[in-house]
């Protein structure tokens, strides 16, 4: 497949990177619906042996300057991509890790109230087809296995928090999921923190993101002279549109091939 095939000509004026570009780009892969397909839940996604290994050949050609930036915790990443060990922002912001050797840390103490955790806990509980994410700094509320349910967990989600007048959190939908966490940070906020640090300082964001969470990212990208790329759907900000993260694994294969590679 050659590279230009993987990226839908609907609008945008710019190209994306090829392989001489990786020694002037930072490389920023949210992971759900980007990199990996959605599955029924989160436990149940696939992480391929051939996804891996172009992770670990990027991140080595872009100088370690490669990131997923994801609504999972930096320590469930490194389960799933095992024994990869990535420079990661997880939990929407909460945490990040700058090198595969160094440690996570917090960016913002943990908001979610013990009341409000068992109010949405009991919502979940009323029907198995829910599946409750906590990732302390943030709450994740998937209902894959109950579409029809989207609405009427919304309004009820929407209802606890205002219950709790925790002025300092937001609702936020995702794919098939409702997520609560703290307004004071999010994913852009991370990105730009990430890109002060070193070995992302001086180089160009290249994102790809799927859904609401990442807009966020999106906005951050013109001030740091930045290019985002969305999977399966048109976002704000977008500079062009992959269509499935199949082809958006494709491409990072090809990118990472040795030069001259027949591969």
């Amino acid at each position: 497949m050659h590279v230009e095939s993987a990226l839908r000509p609907t609008f945008g004026e710019h190209t994306l990177p090829g392989p001489g570009d990786l020694a002037a780009i930072a490389l920023l892969l949210d992971v759900d619906g980007t990199i990996l397909d959605m599955a029924m839940t989160p436990g149940s996604v696939v992480v391929s042996s051939s996804l891996v290994q172009s992770l670990k050949e990027l991140h080595i050609k872009c100088g370690g300057a490669l990131a997923l930036v994801s609504g999972r915790l930096i320590g469930d990443l490194d389960s799933l991509f095992a024994p990869l060990r990535l420079p990661a922002i997880g939990a929407h912001g909460a945490e990040i890790r700058l090198s595969a050797e160094s440690a996570t840390y917090a960016r913002h103490p943990e908001t979610i109230g013990e009341a409000l955790r068992k109010l949405v806990a009991a919502v979940v509980a009323a029907d198995p087809r829910l599946v409750l994410e906590d990732k302390g700094t943030s709450l994740a509320v998937h209902y894959r296995l109950a579409p029809q349910m989207e609405q009427i967990l919304m309004t009820k989600i929407a209802a606890i928090v205002a219950q709790a007048a925790a002025d300092d959190l937001e609702v936020m939908p995702s794919k098939a999921a409702i997520e609560i966490k703290s307004a004071h940070f999010s994913k852009g906020s991370a990105v730009r923190e990430l890109m002060r640090k070193a070995p992302f300082l001086n180089r160009r964001p290249v994102f790809i993101g799927d859904d609401t969470t990442d807009e966020t990212v999106f906005e951050v990208l013109p001030k740091l002279d930045g290019l985002g790329y969305a999977v399966e759907r048109p976002m704000r900000g977008a500079n062009g549109m992959f269509g499935s993260p199949g082809d958006v694994r494709n491409w990072l294969a090809e990118l990472s091939w040795p030069s001259g590679s027949d591969r």
